[in-house]
């Protein structure tokens, strides 16, 4: 249920105690939070002079708000911030821990409080399913309460259509190496919020590092400089490269299956082998692998890459790809990661050719276009008595009796064009061979056995 600072106005500081004091135990991440839209480091797209959002804060003249983007880019500190300068009422909520009781609860206490303004801030506003998000739609429809919600996921997947629709949506971005390590050093040197009063000193560079590790999360960033720095001896006032190698170690990528970094990934993967890039195809292989993704979705995805990109330019790329696959289940991780990196770079230096993709669109096309061709007469089977004397297989000529196979016979009642081979790799030889068949074929039309 809500606490009793939910009906209070965002006077305090959100990182300290109504009289101004820090809160003890709070991490140092949420002690350095931002307390204006000025402290905001990073997100320059959206906080720059002239954006939408500094307007909509600065007239305090608003709906409501999604912010998207990935862990510790700055979404809370966003809300946060929103509240206090416009001098809101703030509730916040967990979706992970949240209920329908509670959020009817919360919605109740601001109709009775139209004058307080509620900003209501839901966190991982994507955990919430559809009934709960339906919920709030009367109350943000009516001005009730002001919905900023905050999400790691695409909204345009995991927010209703009526709720994205009446809110204003803001991506943000990683943050990048400089703007993580400009904080970094704020922390080491603020002595009120920060880690000050130990009086330790970093090189830029071991700052860099530290940034580079945590993926643009600063969130994470802050809190692994405090776990090094409460880890040094109190004699210790220098933090050196060192002391970030076990943190080295243990570093996780940023890689959630099934969610938005698995897709995102994905395409990249596919994009980069369709592009003959091997070094970026390498990179996202390592990415996915390095993540935990399933290494069968990967090579799945090699064996279809195998025939919608590259066909017939290269036809070892499929049975290549599928021995990947069987290869992946048959060995199994990690010494499957070698298979998959042979069939990756095989079919990123492939030669590219998706006519197979589209001899195959031209034929569904063809029949949704037009009435189906019947089978000719010649062609149909001719096996029992009843086929025979309708005259099934009648006329059919046998093409091994002709020059390489090619009797000037039509296989089509009104015969099309489908494929259309390329000029790449061995498919170009394939372009030269069906180019003398059909002379071929118009030869032996012009001179019927």
């Amino acid at each position: 249920m809500p606490d009793s600072s939910q009906s209070d106005f965002f006077a305090p500081e959100p990182t300290e105690s109504s009289d101004g004091a820090i809160r003890t135990g709070q991490p140092l991440a949420a002690r350095m939070r931002p307390r204006a839209l000025a402290e905001m480091v990073g997100q320059e797209q959206l906080t720059k002079s002239g954006a939408l959002l500094p307007q909509l804060i600065s007239t305090d003249r608003f709906g409501s708000l999604l912010f998207y983007g990935p862990p510790g880019c700055g979404k809370t500190s966003f809300a946060e911030v929103i509240a206090r300068e416009t001098k809101s009422r703030f509730v916040r909520v967990n979706a992970v821990m949240s209920n329908v009781a509670e959020l009817r609860e919360i919605l109740s206490i601001a109709r009775k409080m139209p004058e307080s303004r509620t900003l209501l801030f839901i966190d991982e506003l994507h955990r919430f399913n559809k009934s709960q998000q339906d919920l709030l739609l009367p109350d943000v429809e009516e001005g009730t309460v002001r919905l900023i919600g905050a999400t790691t996921h695409n909204p345009g997947f995991y927010v209703n259509p009526p709720l994205l629709s009446r809110s204003h949506l803001f991506r943000l971005e990683p943050l990048s190496t400089e703007a993580v390590a400009t904080v970094l050093r704020r922390a080491l040197t603020d002595t009120e919020r920060g880690l000050g009063d130990r009086q330790l000193q970093a090189e830029d560079k071991v700052l860099t590092d530290l940034a580079v590790l945590c993926d643009g999360d600063l969130r994470r960033a802050l809190n692994a400089l405090e776990v090094i720095a409460l880890s040094l001896p109190e004699d210790r006032t220098e933090i050196t490269e060192g002391e970030l190698e076990v943190f080295a170690r243990e570093r996780r990528i940023r890689y959630d299956a099934n969610e938005d970094e698995h897709y995102d990934t994905i395409s990249a993967f596919i994009k980069s082998c369709r592009g003959g890039d091997p070094d970026a195809a390498m990179y996202w292989l390592a990415k996915m692998l390095a993540g935990g993704e399933d290494p069968r979705f990967i090579a799945r995805r090699l064996v279809i890459l195998a025939s919608e990109d590259i066909g017939l330019a290269d036809p070892f790329a499929l049975p290549l790809a599928t021995a990947a696959l069987h290869a992946v289940d048959f060995v199994g991780l990690p010494e499957a990661e070698l298979t998959l990196a042979h069939a990756t770079l095989h079919i990123a230096c492939a030669p590219k050719s998706n006519s197979a993709t589209k001899a195959l669109a031209a034929a569904k096309q063809a029949l949704k276009s037009a009435p189906v061709q019947p089978v000719p007469l010649p062609l149909r089977d001719k096996g029992g008595k009843a086929s025979k004397r309708v005259g099934h297989g009648k006329g059919y000529v046998y093409s091994h009796d002709f020059p390489e196979g090619i009797s000037g016979e039509d296989y089509l009642e009104t015969p099309l064009q489908i494929y259309e081979p390329s000029a790449h790799g061995l498919e170009s030889r394939i372009a030269d061979r069906l180019a003398r068949w059909r002379k071929l074929k118009a030869e032996a039309k012009q001179n019927p056995p």
